[in-house]
């Protein structure tokens, strides 16, 4: 006799498919909508957190709760007459209850989470597991359901309520577009088989670099931050406490801050005496990384090709050397890169390294414009700028600043707007109100003298070989107008001019 008979088979059959469900996509919603039947409460197309209302949990959860928990006891029942249980129907059951302890203890890993250091995490939230954990899972054990150690399961729990927690509460929005950024973040840190990541592949995600792209000012930075602070960390059960602190598990290194020259130290360390002011050996930031750490690095497209060479190396090999150092140094975390810019172009033109980019390229978040995450909708404006206006105001006075920013919006730019700036220039619109009451766009920058900016480089030496033959191949294609007519005049073959033509120096010439 199977464990689940009639319309229990059916409905624990899609409760495994919603345990594996992405939480963020519409087949999730489906799931709900087809488990509770005419019970399901339509609470809109995607989970989004209104930033007006403080409750985070839908209409549907409470109901779901009640269905698993029957279905769960109905198993737990069979089990106890000694019904034969196919290896299918204990794996729905295990899918149970792992959802009900989720829900059981949600609260209290949400408490942990927004509170830093909290001890409970590691003692007596643990040892409440543990216990229904075993209380529920011990019968399925004994008939041949595979099982899985406690500590496991419970930091796998603990990882999908902070990814849970981070996706949900930083990337904000209750637009289709918005609603697939949060759905692609949460791939980037479960893939988009939870049962396979269950298995193991949480233990190698780090192998895996995540790579960004988007427009400036649309929030990668933030995209960033909620895959680090999502993923997995081991429980040391006989410590009681996880091996890391998921908010000290992140570090931003803002490349197109750094001068050249320091990239590499920063990133890789010195050694003592490696070039003058190196008075003591000095770890960077990769060394010595634990696979739970993630590494973000902004603007990889601005990298010079010597230092990618580089970067290449940690990715395949996971070693690279501290500057004058002869050391093999390990790099264990997992690599988040960022950029605007369009690499095929940058590789076209020499500037990006083609297999440093099939490298970062396996995982790719693309982040939506502003204009995108709006879509003309005044109600998706108000909850944007109800989210920012709570980092500038007090609670009691974040109603009227939200009611007359959209005000000046709508009357002065217009829902279609198509905001330039991004997420930024939205910012800098709600201060703007803030303290004047208005809003201008600034007028548009003058634009930049490409020549001057190349003489400069020129001058300071700090030009590849590579680099200097794109800008200067660029500058004749400027002026011929064609690759054939670039070609006789430098004396190459005409796909060498293609791929060495840089598009942003190209168009910033046409637009002189």
């Amino acid at each position: 006799m199977a464990l689940f008979q009639g319309e229990s088979a059916g409905r624990s059959r899609l409760f495994s498919a919603l345990v594996h469900a992405n939480p963020f996509t519409p087949e999730r919603l489906d799931l709900e909508r087809r488990i509770l039947g005419p019970a399901f409460v339509d609470a809109g197309p995607a989970w989004f957190l209104d930033p007006r209302e403080a409750d985070e949990e839908r209409g549907n959860v409470a109901a779901l709760r009640a269905v698993a928990e029957g279905l769960a006891e109905e198993a737990r029942a069979g089990l106890a007459r000694g019904v034969r249980a196919d290896p299918e129907g204990l794996r729905r059951y295990e899918d149970l209850v792992l959802y009900t302890l989720y829900e059981r203890f949600e609260d209290r890993m949400f408490r942990a989470i927004v509170t830093p250091g909290a001890p409970e995490v590691g003692g007596a939230l643990y040892e409440a597991f543990r216990a229904a954990y075993h209380e529920a899972l011990a019968p399925a054990w004994a008939v041949g359901l595979p099982e899985v150690p406690p500590e496991l399961a419970f930091a796998l729990l603990w990882q999908l309520r902070r990814g849970f927690h981070f996706i949900h509460r930083r990337l904000l929005g209750g637009s289709p577009a918005a609603a697939a950024l949060r759905a692609a973040v949460w791939q980037s840190v479960f893939t988009h088989d939870l049962g396979r990541y269950r298995r193991g592949l949480y233990g190698r995600m780090h192998e895996i670099p995540t790579l960004i792209l988007g427009p400036s000012g649309t929030g990668k930075e933030l995209v960033a931050e909620a895959i680090g602070a999502s993923r997995f960390i081991p429980f040391d059960p006989r410590k009681r406490r996880f091996e890391a602190d998921h908010a000290a598990l992140f570090l931003p290194v803002h490349l197109a801050a750094l001068a050249e020259s320091l990239v590499e130290a920063e990133l890789f360390g010195h050694d003592k005496g490696a070039f003058t002011g190196a008075h003591q050996a000095r770890a960077g930031h990769l060394e010595g990384r634990d696979p739970a750490f993630t590494v973000f690095l902004d603007e990889i497209g601005e990298v010079p090709l010597s230092l990618q060479v580089k970067l290449l190396r940690v990715l395949q090999t996971r070693e690279f050397f501290r500057v004058g150092g002869t050391e093999p140094r390990r790099f264990e975390g997992k690599v988040i890169a960022a950029t605007h810019r369009d690499l095929p172009e940058r590789i076209t033109a020499g500037l990006f390294r083609e297999d440093l980019y099939y490298r970062l390229c396996a995982d790719v978040v693309r982040t939506p414009s502003l204009r995108e995450l709006l879509d003309g909708d005044a109600a998706e404006l108000e909850r944007l700028v109800s989210a920012l206006a709570a980092r500038l105001v007090d609670p009691e006075d974040q109603a009227a600043l939200v009611a007359e920013v959209v005000a000046v919006v709508e009357e002065r730019l217009g829902l279609a707007y198509p905001w330039p700036g991004n997420i930024r220039e939205l910012e800098q619109c709600i201060r703007n109100i803030l303290v004047r009451g208005t809003y201008q766009p600034a007028a548009a920058p003058p634009p930049p003298d490409p020549l001057g900016q190349v003489a400069k480089e020129f001058r300071t030496g700090a030009l590849t070989e590579a680099a200097l033959l794109a800008r200067y191949t660029t500058l004749v294609f400027a002026q011929e107008g064609s690759y054939e007519g670039t070609a006789r005049r430098l004396q190459i073959d005409r796909r060498t001019v293609k791929r060495r033509v840089d598009p942003d120096l190209l168009s910033a010439l046409r637009a002189e």
